[in-house]
């Protein structure tokens, strides 16, 4: 079974982890994917860096930016996963913009995605009417596609939106770009409820998540935590990134 669809039939508190691949440097992946797992990560995200990253905030987008200028490539990233998954068995999600996988093309992308142990794709760019061929593509080689929704969505389309991703999908916890300051607890609490009620599949939260309460409270009304920017820029506060961010994961686990 998918390792994805397998943690999230399981019940209890989850956190994911984005990483930017190749970053703070070019073969800093394979290690800080298996830090995280090694400190209590459910599940790690891995950024693809992409030129024109919309959705991501400042942060995020300056560690692309230095990933690119590392040399990471898609091959690479393919690579480095690869390498992961002699070490680890933690669920491993891509998260990417579209543009990159159409010039490999989809066929392509997928089947290089099953070879090197990739269970899932997040890919904020590809919205629902554009996505169907993709995701059935994905899902017939056991691959999740994870769909966004955001607070703007509507009941219908997240009920939709949830069919064709299958196993789970990634709620934005406001409109916006990552790193951003989160909405009024009653306002969040209304939208999640609202996802809980007509997704068919479980659903993660991610965006302006940042600390151990931040974790906790995300999961009482979500099925997972997405923790990014923070754990970015903990790197880029430290010496030692790999020690620092197992601190950081161990703290927003609770597990320190």
């Amino acid at each position: 079974m998918n390792r994805i669809k397998s943690l999230f039939l399981k019940s209890g508190e989850k956190l994911i982890p984005f990483l930017t691949a190749g970053y703070p440097n070019l073969n800093s992946t394979v290690e800080l994917v298996c830090a995280a797992a090694e400190a209590g990560a459910d599940m790690v995200e891995i950024g693809i860096p992409f030129s024109d990253p919309l959705a991501d905030g400042p942060i995020i987008q300056k560690s692309s930016q230095r990933a690119l200028g590392n040399g990471i490539t898609l091959k690479l990233i393919f690579e480095q996963v690869k390498e992961i998954r002699t070490q680890t068995d933690v669920p491993i999600a891509l998260m990417g913009y579209y543009n990159p996988i159409l010039k490999m093309g989809h066929e392509q992308f997928l089947d290089n995605c099953v070879s090197a142990g990739v269970d899932g794709l997040i890919l904020p760019d590809l919205p629902l009417d554009e996505a169907k061929s993709f995701c059935e593509s994905a899902k017939l080689k056991d691959i999740s596609p994870i769909l966004l929704v955001a607070p703007n969505t509507t009941d219908d389309r997240i009920r939709k939106i949830s069919e064709l991703a299958g196993d789970l999908i990634y709620s934005v916890s406001m409109l916006g770009i990552t790193g951003n300051n989160l909405a009024s607890k009653n306002v969040l609490v209304s939208y999640l409820n609202r996802v809980r009620k007509h997704s068919v599949t479980p659903f993660i939260v991610g965006f302006g998540i940042s600390t151990r309460n931040d974790v906790v409270w995300f999961n009482n009304y979500s099925d997972g935590a997405v923790v990014g920017s923070a754990i970015i820029k903990n790197m880029e506060e430290n010496l030692t990134p790999i020690e620092s961010t197992k601190e950081l994961i161990r703290t927003l686990k609770g597990t320190k």
